[in-house]
């Protein structure tokens, strides 16, 4: 029997109180806890009062499928979030909505095949020859790098290959400009986080938004430079496009489309799509390798084991895009730390547009939908010892129980499923492969361990450093 949810709420969840205020102040505190204990006390679908709203997270794999697949066309995204996101994004396809986002989807789909991804593979190679480069020049003793920057860098280095076919934000070999590029990623991700708890944003010009103004030119000055120069317009004057630049980047890919009417994107529709390709297409793979990196380092024994494969698969020679499915443990690692460590652990919330029928409840137009991967794939139910790190978990003939379709889901699922989902893995499976060629990695000696913070991705709270010592 169906029940109607009114707006005192009849579903579990925290007993209403100041608006919601305590409630909202948790979230903002440790968004991720605050959605495990909801669980833990109040089970699968859970009630909550926030300024106004009735929101309800669900938290289990069948209702989560539900809502994304069955109840698609009648939700939207939170407007308070897309709100925040077009600060940066625009209106590109992780923004838009309705028949503006199915156009844009359409059209950007063939630039993420499998088949064009594999193309990318070996940029993907001088990418990570390059920055894994600079860290055999120490020598042979072992050294302590900042792990996080590094595979930021390098996962920047690959999309802007990708990307614009240039090597560094400025059509250079500028490392200062890559880490300022790799701080405006960053602060904006802190910042956005933040203003998911207020009804409106302050203006961009008031004093408080000096990095968050810093932030947006600096990545709004980098995309329009590379579309402008590729226009031949002013910027082309003063830059230098790379001499294979053209008909095998993305953005060569994005002025070239075209839909059924023959309309193709304005130069705003392509700053806002290479905007998202650039802040989603490196962050999320630099924040799963970094968690790679801390996993293997944290379990030496399912290290030997992936360097050992690596070793056998690859010997001394560079990976081809036909080795990232014959190693099959440092795949299953590489599942492993995306349960454990999603690199977007709370998806966007939803928002009813229509009456929907979820779960045997009747949720009204308005009501508010949360789901966050991080408390389902460190659920017991699905996961035995859910909070260890098991990569054999995933492999059908080790005996673990069926993992229910739903309970992984770091790419989201539904007809939103993340676009570069294939691209992100292709990237992360080649970049461990080489890092585990040429060295060991292992904790610093008294360095507690990371403690994953949520801001839009999960990253470690302090840069996390590691151990490298030569193979």
């Amino acid at each position: 029997m169906s029940h109607v949810l009114a707006l005192s709420g009849n579903l579990p969840g925290p007993r209403p109180r100041w608006a919601g205020l305590p409630e909202v102040l948790s979230m903002r505190r440790d968004y991720l806890g605050h959605m495990q204990r909801l669980r833990q006390r109040y089970g699968d679908v859970v009630h909550q009062r926030l300024l106004g709203l009735d929101d309800v997270n669900f938290f289990h794999p069948d209702q989560v499928r539900e809502l994304l697949i069955a109840a698609h066309d009648g939700m939207i995204r939170w407007e308070r979030a897309t709100r925040v996101f077009a600060d940066a994004h625009g209106q590109s396809v992780l923004v838009a909505e309705g028949p503006a986002w199915q156009r844009q989807r359409k059209l950007l789909q063939p630039g993420f095949s499998p088949q064009r991804v594999q193309g990318f593979v070996p940029l993907m190679v001088e990418a990570s020859e390059r920055a894994l480069g600079r860290v055999a020049v120490v020598g042979r003793q072992p050294v302590d790098v900042d792990f996080e920057q590094l595979m930021t860098l390098l996962t920047m280095d690959v999309i802007l290959r990708t990307l614009f076919s240039t090597t560094s934000p400025d059509g250079g070999d500028a490392d200062a400009a890559s880490v300022e590029a790799a701080w405006a990623v960053h602060e904006l991700g802190r910042v956005a986080m933040g203003e998911m708890y207020v009804p409106v944003s302050a203006p961009l010009w008031a004093p408080w938004k000096a990095g968050k103004r810093r932030a947006l030119k600096a990545l709004d000055g980098l995309i329009r430079g590379h579309v402008a120069q590729r226009r031949g317009m002013g910027a082309g004057a003063s830059r230098s496009v790379s001499a294979h630049a053209g008909p095998g980047d993305l953005l060569a890919l994005l002025m070239s489309l075209r839909d059924e009417d023959g309309r193709g994107l304005d130069d705003t529709a392509i700053r806002d799509e290479c905007m998202t390709a650039f802040l989603a297409g490196h962050e999320t793979s630099a924040a799963a390798l970094t968690w790679w990196g801390w996993c293997m380092a944290a379990h030496p024994q399912a290290q030997r084991r992936a360097a050992e494969e690596v070793d056998a698969v690859l010997g001394d020679r560079a990976p081809t895009a036909a080795d990232l499915t014959r190693m099959p443990w440092l795949s299953l690692c590489i599942k492993e730390v995306l349960r454990l460590y999603p690199a977007a652990p709370a998806l966007f919330s939803r928002q009813a547009t229509t009456e929907l029928d979820i779960a045997g409840f009747k949720l009204q137009p308005g009501t508010m939908l949360r789901i966050t991967p991080w408390v389902m794939q460190r659920d017991p139910r699905w996961f035995e010892d859910a909070e260890d790190f098991r990569p054999e978990r995933f492999d059908p003939a080790s005996g673990h129980a069926e993992i229910p379709r739903g309970a992984w889901m770091p790419f989201g699922a539904g007809p939103r499923v993340c676009l570069g989902s294939h691209f992100a893995l292709n990237e992360i499976t080649l970049v461990a492969a080489m890092v585990l060629q040429r060295h060991r990695l292992a904790r610093v000696p008294g360095k507690a361990p990371p403690e994953p913070v949520l801001n839009i991705t999960l990253r470690p709270k302090h840069p996390l450093r590691l151990r490298l010592l030569p193979r």
